[in-house]
């Protein structure tokens, strides 16, 4: 479902746009649409407040907690079920985040992670993305979404773009804590400096060689490393946010010297950050991550060069919540006498 859609029945229903906006407010924000200073009776049209109920119940059914799993770091990976019995992931981070995902499955195909291997199964509705953001916050406060999920953003632009326009209006996130993350699309850089809502923006970047890049992501946009950070310099400025360029650190593939002479090269000057992640074990998998102390100097040695690094280590990681760990998995339903898992066609 789409928020398009969304407006359109609430216009059917005699809402004016300032009536959109505020039940649009009150969901994205998880909070009762009686809440506020100003109630629905007193404000709202009445066709619009009789039909409150039954589309409260539909955006309820948008996006339902099937299974949480929380994480000693503060963090909890979540189960949901969309409308159609599909599932995606979604994870609470630490200090009011979200991650949430965008489609069901991908089909970029990176080789180091999970969420693409069985390809791209279906689209996540504009409608649908919000919904994770007000389940999430039904739970707990959630001032950053990163959209880092399940599926690659890019491949989904028109959904994404829309829900970013509603939580940084109605949804009330600041613009630079809403964070596109993609492997590198000519059209995100298009099409994001022209809304009114301008994200964050995350690149996927794994190594400076584009013959290595093009194995580690198999279907990504072949854009050179060299023109990846060109079109992200550009965001940067046009924004005023730095990029964030993703690197997942695998153990003598892409963790060498000569890489961080290339990252020295593209990003010195630039205005970036540089997030060096360590590989996130997945079975079937036979990619490692470099020793602490490996990852550390690579960090340390980017740093004293003059490129602004981080180490992150993924939240969530006990409970397979971390970066490249994300699928859709078996959703346990309560039957009349017993629970039991049931698969479903999910992306794994």
């Amino acid at each position: 479902m789409r928020i398009a859609t969304l407006r359109q029945q609430l216009r059917e229903h005699g809402a004016k746009p300032v009536h959109e906006e505020r039940v649009l407010r009150q969901w994205s924000r998880a909070l009762p649409q009686d809440a506020g200073k100003r109630r629905p009776e007193d404000f709202l049209p009445l066709a619009l407040r009789e039909a409150l109920p039954a589309l409260m119940q539909q955006l309820d059914g948008l996006a339902r907690l099937r299974s949480e799993h929380p994480a000693d770091d503060g963090s909890a990976r979540l189960l949901v079920e969309l409308p159609d019995g599909q599932a995606v992931e979604s994870v609470l981070l630490p200090r009011d985040g979200l991650c949430v995902s965008t489609q069901v499955g991908c089909a970029v195909g990176c080789v180091f992670c999970m969420t693409g291997r069985d390809g791209l199964l279906r689209q996540v509705g504009s409608a649908e993305i919000v919904a994770q953001v007000a389940l999430a916050r039904a739970r707990r406060p959630v001032r950053k979404v990163v959209f880092m999920g399940m599926g690659e953003p890019a491949h989904n632009l028109d959904n994404v773009v829309e829900a970013i326009e509603l939580l940084g209006t109605a949804g009330g996130i600041g613009h630079k804590s809403l964070v596109f993350s993609t492997v590198g699309d000519p059209r995100v850089f298009e099409r994001l400096p022209e809304g009114p809502v301008k994200p964050a923006l995350a690149l996927s970047l794994h190594t400076t060689k584009a013959a290595l890049r093009e194995q580690l992501l198999p279907r990504a946009p072949r854009i050179a490393p060299d023109d990846l950070v060109e079109l992200g310099e550009r965001y940067a400025r046009a924004t005023g946010y730095p990029i964030q360029y993703q690197w997942t650190l695998l153990a003598g593939i892409n963790d060498g010297d000569d890489e961080i002479d290339g990252i020295v090269r593209l990003l010195r000057g630039k205005y970036a950050i540089m997030n060096m992640i360590p590989y996130n074990t997945n079975e079937g998998l036979d990619f490692r991550r470099p020793s602490a102390e490996r990852a550390e100097a690579i960090a340390r040695t980017l740093h004293g060069r003059g490129v602004l690094t981080t180490l992150r280590q993924s939240a969530g990681q006990e409970v397979d919540g971390g970066c490249g760990q994300l699928r859709a998995r078996a959703i346990s339903v309560l039957q009349p006498s017993s629970v039991r898992s049931i698969p479903i066609i999910v992306a794994s």
